[in-house]
């Protein structure tokens, strides 16, 4: 039972009875079927969608520190990854933005170790770590890396067979056995190579990447043994699925840029499974085909690097002076572009248009959508987004670090609405 009581002034609801005395109930449309709608049509019009119009929002142009900021490149699970132009040397960079509370969570410090070895690292085969930037009000971490358009993943998913050409496999094979050779004579295991963390500049360069889990081998250490491998589990050699404890750390890059090499020339993985455990059983067994049109000496490179026991498997210097690596290859098919960088096939610089606002406060080429375009988009990317879930069971083994995909809802990318006022607007 309610005992509040409510203290009502007479000349206030005298006052209430005269202001809503002439107050008719309200009426809605369908409750009268003689309602006259033309009153209505003054105020309401039906519209197709492709008559409302939405502008692009503007580019608001940012600084981190010296660097002017662009789009997107990529973003995995560590952060995103932006274009950044060096406003003193005007040099096209690269940014890795990660959030504390991120890599904070990621495992023995994988970030930290990352940033020291790459310090030390200069080799024009291996990225190349320019600045690291800190802000402690937004517990953010900028690493600032040397630009590469796309990575060799990119490259293989952009062909209809995920191939390559031979004499464009063996170059960057070649670049990838130069970079592993400055690594090794560092005392640096990389224990993650993968097309994925193979990047690529505009002008070919292979850059190794990603050293999150890399492990630089003591000084007085008399060989190369490690003790802990976290790499991507389509690449990890049978003595690691085999769950043994100490193994060669440099026989496990040769086993990985076996696997490599493998997928770049044949557009598959020598070992697959519907699950981790049955992926990691079919790699201890070391049981795999080699397609048929693959020939020799290809063949035996492949079947050398991908020996079951480390003790038998081709060092570096053996895969160097195979035949397969030594002979020049002729151009019989043809080269395989850099996939297009959101849609520009000159990989343009997204940091311009952030620039003439900065500078002239206006777009001078506005980007306009219907709502019909923007239903259209969306509607293909769910379709997109299905796919690729249904493809992430089978891959994800392949490149478990990367590419990961984005949890956020999508929205229309516009920051102004109007309504084009055409002729053919008919009343409701």
């Amino acid at each position: 039972m309610d005992n509040r009581i409510t203290i009502c002034d007479p000349d206030e609801e005298e006052i209430d009875n005269e202001i809503f005395r002439d107050i008719e109930p309200v009426k809605w449309i369908n409750d009268d079927p003689n309602y006259d709608l033309d009153e209505i049509n003054m105020f309401f019009h039906r519209v197709d969608s492709d008559q409302i119009i939405y502008e692009e929002k503007k580019k608001k142009c940012k600084f981190i520190g010296k660097y002017v900021m662009g789009d997107v490149l990529g973003e995995g699970s560590y952060g995103k990854v932006k274009e950044v132009l060096d406003s003193e040397t005007l040099c096209r960079r690269a940014v890795k933005i990660l959030k504390k509370k991120k890599h904070l969570k990621l495992p023995n410090g994988e970030i930290q170790r990352e940033i020291k070895l790459l310090r030390i690292l200069k080799h024009k085969n291996v990225i190349n770590l320019v600045d690291v930037l800190y802000n402690d009000e937004k517990r953010k971490m900028y690493l600032i890396m040397e630009f590469c358009v796309c990575g060799l993943q990119d490259m293989l998913e952009s062909t209809p067979l995920k191939k390559l050409p031979l004499w464009q496999a063996h170059d960057y094979f070649c670049q990838l056995l130069d970079g592993l050779e400055y690594l090794y004579s560092k005392g640096i295991v990389h224990k993650d190579i993968k097309p994925g963390n193979l990047l690529l500049t505009l002008d070919g360069t292979l850059k190794i990447s990603d050293f999150g889990v890399a492990e630089a081998l003591d000084m007085f250490s008399i060989d190369d043994t490690c003790k802990m491998g976290q790499g991507s589990p389509a690449f990890q050699p049978p003595e690691i699925a085999n769950g043994c404890e100490t193994f060669s750390g440099f026989k496990v890059d040769i086993w990985s840029s076996g696997v490599t090499l493998y997928n770049i020339t044949t557009g598959q993985y020598p070992f697959e499974g519907d699950t981790i455990y049955k992926l990691y059983e079919n790699i201890g067994k070391g049981e795999y085909t080699i397609p048929e049109e693959v020939e020799e000496p290809l063949r035996s490179l492949i079947a050398g690097m991908l020996q079951k026991e480390a003790e038998n498997r081709f060092s570096l210097q053996e895969i160097k002076k195979h035949p397969w690596t030594m002979c020049r290859h002729p151009r019989t098919e043809d080269e395989v572009p850099l996939p297009p960088l959101r849609g520009s096939k000159c990989h343009s610089m997204t940091v311009l248009p952030y620039l003439m606002e900065y500078h002239y406060g206006v777009d001078e080429n506005p980007t306009y959508y219907t709502e019909h375009q923007l239903n259209e988009e969306r509607r293909l990317q769910e379709m997109d987004r299905t796919s690729e879930d249904q493809r992430a069971t089978c891959n994800s083994h392949c490149n478990n670090k990367t590419n990961v995909h984005s949890k956020r809802r999508w929205r229309k990318p516009i920051s102004c609405i109007g309504l084009k006022k055409f002729p053919s607007c008919k009343p409701s």
